[in-house]
């Protein structure tokens, strides 16, 4: 298993500190310590696996670990919050992640009607223990980084082995339910979409728990075992994630902030913001700002370190 973690390091090693693309549809790789507000965010339905150092992901009131041993799998969009750490021998942290598309699940299970898993447990996320078969397949389409012309024809035939190691593994009840149209985690994912879309717009339970043909308190129940939260709770997070996206890179006012995510009252739209974040808006903005500007003014003076950060 060190073998394949020892390749996958070196093919991820020019990863920066943010979101990088590897060429290949839907594979991306971080490395680093990330800025803690981009670690605050709507992750997307993915496998992330962690090379080097680890990593702590917190959805509403559960929080899980998961190292080099361990992958993750999330499989709707959900508000969360994550912190990285470097190993213990101070190498940085590096993860690679893989997007889940719903239909290149649906047509690998149509091909393999029996690989649902046996044992169910009803939430978006989870953490299970990595295979030398799942890094193996890592390695087969990281390699393809080196030789771009292979990726139209080799990345979907390896994507697709990656996705038959987990649905092989603990997990793979998860992607078998996200990809079945009746399944009650399907029914959350379009609910989940639906709020993402509409976040401004107040909640009607009753609209939503029709929609996927449940009662009020069948759905909030499916509802909170996916994600951890209540559907208000979810709201607010989108909302609130939004907004301190517009403060910081779009330079909103807070009042302006605060109406376009659905606040009618500012005040009220701070003290939650406080809440979450643990700064009043414009004070959690220029502390930002001035942790960005730090960051920037040690990379302009450690030209080597910069060079091996690209």
């Amino acid at each position: 298993m060190e073998k394949q973690l020892n390749e996958l390091r070196s093919l991820a090693a020019h990863a920066r500190n943010r979101r990088t693309e590897t060429g290949i549809p839907r594979v991306a790789m971080v490395q680093g310590a990330v800025p803690e507000h981009e670690l605050a965010a709507v992750y997307e339905p993915m496998i992330n696996l962690i090379l080097q150092g680890s990593k702590s992901m917190s959805v509403g009131g559960q929080t899980l670990h998961y190292d080099p041993a361990t992958y993750f799998v999330m499989s709707v969009d959900l508000p969360a919050a994550g912190i990285v750490r470097s190993s213990e021998s101070g190498s940085p942290y590096l993860a690679v992640s893989l997007t889940l598309d719903p239909s290149l699940l649906a047509g690998l299970l149509s091909d393999l009607p029996n690989t649902a898993g046996v044992r169910r447990r009803e939430t978006g996320f989870s953490v299970a223990a990595v295979t030398v078969e799942l890094l193996d397949a890592c390695v087969r389409i990281l390699r393809l980084m080196r030789h771009p012309a292979d990726i139209p024809a080799l990345a979907p035939a390896y994507e697709r082995e990656i996705l038959y190691r987990v649905l092989q593994g603990p997990m793979g009840w998860m992607l078998h339910d996200i990809a079945t149209p009746d399944t009650a985690l399907a029914r959350m994912s379009r609910v989940i979409q639906r709020i993402r879309q509409d976040y401004a717009r107040p909640l009607r339970m009753e609209e939503l728990a029709e929609e996927v043909a449940m009662s009020v308190s069948a759905f909030h129940r499916h509802f909170k075992a996916v994600t951890a939260l209540s559907p208000l709770q979810y709201q607010k997070q989108i909302r609130l994630l939004q907004a301190r996206t517009w403060l910081i890179a779009a330079g909103y006012s807070v009042t302006t902030a605060a109406h376009e995510v659905g606040y009618e009252s500012p005040t009220q739209f701070s003290r939650e913001y406080a809440r979450e974040f643990g700064l009043p808006p414009s004070k959690d903005v220029i502390r930002i700002h001035e942790r960005l500007r730090i960051k920037d003014c040690t990379l302009n003076t450690k030209p080597s370190q910069k060079a091996t950060a690209t």
